[in-house]
């Protein structure tokens, strides 16, 4: 692992996690185009470890202000068993599909690009809609909603469809503003991805050695340093912006793959 392939590949991860392009899509097709190998894949798995620690950096009070508050607070006990239900979809298909993800759909660079692009049209067409949302703050989202966001961020086993996109696109037609939606999206990263970490290093432990643990460790601390920077500008921009500029970089860079695999295979 070379290490400026390392540190360019965790400062993508940090980048792209929170924002709805896809990270894991990203960085398969950084990792293709660059001849980057890791065993596994486990790299592009394990470094989301420093983007779920930025998210927690960032909301460290606010986490710590609803444990607090659980014993008495029913916003806060509906809150979290929100975020539970809206994870377990994912959690069942990612440990019932974790084989064929990794070995076949994280090889076909194809897919990828042509997720990245189907992708960015839908989250065009939804970011101009004209909705009405029914829900404001996230600790007013009812355990119900949680879950069918949480079954819409299955869709982003496949790579390319994006974590936080398939969530923020399904919580906008379930009647979330985009501030929300996009701050949801941040609270069931965590456990999520936490997840995820977790079972791929259960995996995959007997295939690392100790310079891929090493290179391991340089892509997480840069997920880390560029995920907070992006939590804590992303809600700001979006709840000015809205989605359109990920739409069209998703577009962007998927057309640009596509040309790329025609060209040089």
């Amino acid at each position: 692992m070379p290490i400026w392939q390392v540190l360019l590949l965790g400062t993508i991860e940090g980048l792209t996690e929170f924002i709805p392009v896809s990270s894991t899509g990203h960085l398969l097709l950084a990792g293709h185009f660059l001849g980057f190998n890791s065993p596994g894949k486990t790299f592009e798995v394990l470094i989301q470890l420093g983007a779920i620690l930025a998210v927690f950096t960032v909301y460290v009070r606010k986490l710590l202000a609803i444990l607090f508050a659980l014993p008495s607070d029913l916003r806060a006990r509906r809150f979290v068993l929100g975020v539970l239900v809206a994870f377990l979809p994912a959690a069942v298909a990612g440990a019932t599909l974790h084989d064929f993800i990794k070995q076949v759909l994280f090889e076909t660079p194809w897919l990828i690009c042509t997720t990245l692009v189907l992708g960015g049209i839908v989250l065009l067409a939804v970011d101009r809609l004209e909705l009405e949302p029914r829900y404001r703050d996230v600790m007013d989202y009812p355990p119900s909603l949680a879950f069918k966001i949480g079954l819409c961020q299955c869709l982003a086993l496949v790579p390319g469809v994006s974590r936080s996109g398939a969530t923020i696109v399904g919580a906008l037609l379930l009647g979330t503003d985009k501030r929300s939606a996009a701050e949801f999206s941040f609270f069931l990263a965590m456990p999520t991805m936490a997840g995820a970490f977790a079972y791929d290093l259960y995996k995959n432990w007997s295939l690392l050695e100790s310079d891929d643990v090493a290179g391991i460790a340089v892509g997480f601390v840069a997920a880390f340093i560029a995920g907070v920077l992006v939590v804590n500008y992303l809600l700001e921009f979006i709840s000015r912006h809205g989605f359109g500029l990920f739409a069209w970089w998703r577009i962007v860079v998927g057309g640009m793959g596509l040309g790329a695999l025609i060209v040089l295979g």
